[in-house]
């Protein structure tokens, strides 16, 4: 049957349908980049879509996953957010949103979200021509891995939109992508076999305290002076929140599974008060995300600084932030070709590290051996020591069959000397012919050291020192 409107009525017709299957800058509904074709959401969650439109817009969502429609009304600021519930792992999905106009978000799959973030050794990847990764990138076309690199800003204030958009992980997209953060997505991706969404929020240089929101710094008298004490640098922002304002804050309604994080290089000359910085950070994030999320992190490798004991006294506040819940620490102090380079090259295991460790303390596979043997107690019987760790279940080994290395002992007068180490079944027995009653014992407690002392599954024992003494400059 011949159409009886005019030629023109009919193409403006089909222009304005046209019209409705996209959406342009000036549509009514607008999303945030982070919800856009090619995401990936938390499985088993309620995902949060949000956005803006025109006051008192009622907006209709619709899930191909289940074929339901909810709807949700703008409010008077132009803001609308709404809660849907997401099967387990699989798709692709599409997710279509009507109002004035229609967006229709494709290519959506349903698996494992994580943040990676950090500084410098979290950021690197093919731009600095770290090997495993450009080995890795010919053949990393991989349909079930998303990325979405969050770019650099800074913001005084907190922000609502961030830059960026989802990828299918591929040869181009994974140029300039976190070798950590993708070697950490890969292994969760091929050991769940689910979709895994990797997002890097990171920045070569910057200190924890941009990081954290303005608040955790100001509020603290002892955090505010040591941010005072931070050098400003041309390459990187040291102004307490405002990586956070414009890289984290935006993210906080996206679901997450957790957080990976290798970062502390810029904050050895504030130790003292990382520990409180550090894991009021963690708590804030929690709260933005309105859960308590697993966060793990790497202690920073070995490095020759200036000073003999300067890093050593980071790693130790590390290694104090694991007293907040649902943390994790990786020790990669096997993992250095040089220590006169502030980047180690091996990032790929220490990505598979993060991801052994959220294998098998988020996600519970079982046979994954993923912490670090860490000093418990000493007990000190004439003039020896003996010292007992937690994660070490099957003993120790060193890996050239040699005695252990690296260990320090101190009689009354503080002074610590180079000690002999003997491995016995569930402990280590340190002593020292001239020290008759040893007080304390420090082990790989300098910025350098790179011990051969391993758990028997392979794991390399993270430093400690027994004492609370001033650090000195004895131990090499």
């Amino acid at each position: 049957m011949k159409s009886s409107r005019p030629p023109h009525t009919l193409f403006y017709s089909v222009v304005f349908f046209i019209s409705l299957l996209v959406s342009p800058a000036f549509a009514d509904i607008r999303l945030p980049n982070v919800l856009g074709n090619n995401m990936v959401l938390q499985q088993k969650s309620d995902a949060v879509l949000w956005g803006w439109a025109s006051p008192g817009e009622k907006i209709f969502v619709t899930t191909s996953w289940n074929m339901k429609t909810d709807s949700v009304v703008s409010n008077g600021d132009a803001r609308w957010k709404i809660k849907i519930p997401t099967p387990g792992a699989g798709g692709p999905h599409t997710i279509t949103l009507r109002g004035k106009n229609v967006i229709i978000l494709d290519n959506i799959l349903i698996g494992e979200v994580w943040i990676c973030s950090g500084q410098s050794n979290m950021e690197w990847s093919s731009i600095q021509k770290v090997p495993q990764i450009l080995e890795a990138m010919p053949t990393s076309g991989n349909q079930n891995l998303r990325l979405f690199q969050v770019p650099k800003s800074t913001s005084p204030t907190p922000q609502d939109q961030i830059e960026g958009s989802w990828k299918v992980c591929s040869p181009q997209s994974l140029d300039g992508f976190s070798a950590v953060g993708y070697f950490f997505a890969l292994e969760l991706q091929e050991k769940l076999k689910v979709p895994v969404g990797i997002i890097n929020s990171s920045w070569g240089g910057t200190p924890a305290e941009v990081w954290a929101p303005e608040s955790v710094v100001t509020k603290d008298p002892e955090l505010q002076t040591a941010a005072g004490k931070l050098k400003p640098y041309p390459s990187w922002p040291t102004t307490p929140g405002y990586a956070y304002n414009s890289m984290i804050y935006p993210l906080r309604h996206f679901p997450i599974a957790g957080a990976i994080w290798y970062q502390g290089e810029s904050n050895v000359s504030t130790a003292s008060t990382y520990t409180k910085l550090f894991t009021q950070m963690i708590e804030a994030w929690r709260q933005d995300w309105q859960k308590q999320f697993p966060f793990y992190f790497v202690q920073i490798a070995p490095f020759a600084y200036p000073s003999p004991q300067e890093s050593a006294l980071l790693r130790e506040a590390q290694a104090k932030s694991l007293t907040l819940p649902g943390t994790g620490m990786v020790v990669i102090s096997d993992l250095v070709d040089n220590i006169k380079d502030i980047h180690p090259k091996n990032k790929k295991d220490v990505g598979l590290r993060l991801a052994r460790y959220a294998l098998g303390d988020t996600y519970g596979q079982k046979g994954a051996v993923y912490k670090s043997p860490a000093f418990k107690r000493m007990e000190v019987k004439g003039d020896k020591a003996s010292l007992f760790f937690e994660n070490a279940p099957a003993g120790f080994k060193t890996v050239d069959g040699q005695e252990p290395t690296s260990f320090y002992m101190a009689g009354e007068d503080k002074v610590f000397l180079p000690a002999t180490a003997k491995l016995q079944n569930d402990r280590i027995v340190v002593s020292y012919p001239q020290i008759r009653k040893p007080v304390a014992v420090r082990f790989s407690f300098s910025n350098k050291a790179m011990s051969n002392l391993f758990s028997s599954e392979g794991l390399p024992v993270g430093p400690f020192r027994t004492d609370e003494w001033e650090v000195g400059a004895t131990a090499k």
